[in-house]
């Protein structure tokens, strides 16, 4: 009797023990065939270009392809969706964009709780954007702009590359509250027609991408006020941020990646870990300096934390201007 009870115990506790087992043993060899990496937005955005550029270094790193599948649509929507609904074994992982942030102030409904659904793996990149003007604007400060909005309700026009976009028309929600001006959105279907009027005079303000702007600013076709970013940029020293003129205002566009929740911890810390290692490789700190970024090095954790604060920042700002996705 006692030898059959010692045999049970000893089955029961080699059950207990296997799907642990397992689990370590397949995060061990992970991976072990290409992993699909899906971003929502088009091919030869900064996003787009980001994960190929990463997924490159990761494939070569770690043996096996990161392959980028872009699944455009509903703002970053059917993206998600894809990712919320593979299986939590590591191949497949989401690019992580400011949208996650808005999306669930602008949306009624969704098929999914992005905080629950999606669990952190690694940040990417941190992007500011810097305000500009047409020249016909006489503002050549933000109290100037600010001023000028004032004395005039409603007769400037902000452009940016779509209705619910961060750093276009959200940036500027928040800029028109803290500064108490009345001032237009203009939206439009990305940024590159969005500009195209700005040059042109058709629209006046704009939020963007510093490495959209600077050949303009350069070539005095665009005037820069600000920068959004808590400090000033190396390749605009002479510019202010925003902040020296409305304590508070900052604003960045960040990437990072998620992977489906219950992804076992061990593959998220490999990711995380050699994510890191290509955010330290000096050949990609100059690919992201060229595209206006910093690296955004850190924990799991440090990216959820991230993704957190700017759903609720952006949350507020949204249900108080009533912002909608169209």
């Amino acid at each position: 009797m006692k030898l059959h009870r010692r045999k049970f115990l000893c089955m029961v506790a080699g059950a207990v023990a296997l799907p642990v087992f397992s689990r370590v043993a397949g995060a061990q060899a992970y991976p072990s065939r290409p992993v699909r990496w899906i971003v929502g937005a088009p091919a030869g955005g900064t996003g787009d270009l980001l994960a190929r550029t990463v997924g490159r270094w990761l494939s070569e790193r770690l043996h096996q392809q990161f392959l980028i599948e872009n699944r455009t649509g509903a703002n970053g929507n059917i993206a998600t969706e894809t990712v919320v609904r593979a299986p939590a074994d590591g191949y497949a992982l989401l690019l992580v964009v400011p949208s996650h942030a808005t999306n669930p102030s602008l949306y009624d409904k969704l098929s999914f709780d992005f905080i629950r659904d999606i669990v952190p793996v690694a940040g990417l990149m941190q992007v500011p954007n810097v305000v500009v003007v047409h020249p016909s604007v006489p503002a050549k400060t933000v109290p100037e702009l600010i001023a000028y909005a004032k004395a005039n309700p409603g007769k400037l026009n902000i452009a940016s590359g779509g209705n619910g976009t961060l750093g276009g028309h959200i940036a500027g929600e928040l800029f028109k509250m803290m500064a108490g001006v009345d001032m237009v959105h203009v939206p439009y279907r990305g940024n590159a027609p969005a500009l195209t009027d700005l040059l042109s005079g058709h629209v006046q303000v704009m939020f963007v991408a510093t490495t959209s702007a600077s050949e303009y600013i350069g070539a005095g076709k665009l005037r820069a006020l600000a920068v959004t970013s808590s400090t000033r940029l190396n390749e605009l020293p002479d510019v202010p941020t925003m902040s020296e003129f409305l304590p508070g205002y900052e604003t960045s566009s960040w990437y990072g990646v998620g992977a489906p929740e219950n992804t076992p911890a061990e593959i998220v810390e490999l990711l995380n870990k050699n994510i890191n290692a290509a955010l330290d490789d000096p050949v990609l700190k100059v690919r992201i300096a060229d595209a206006g970024g910093t690296t955004l090095p850190g924990s799991p954790s440090d990216f959820r934390k991230l993704v957190v604060a700017e759903t609720e920042k952006w949350g507020k700002v949204i249900r108080a201007a009533n912002i909608k996705a169209e």
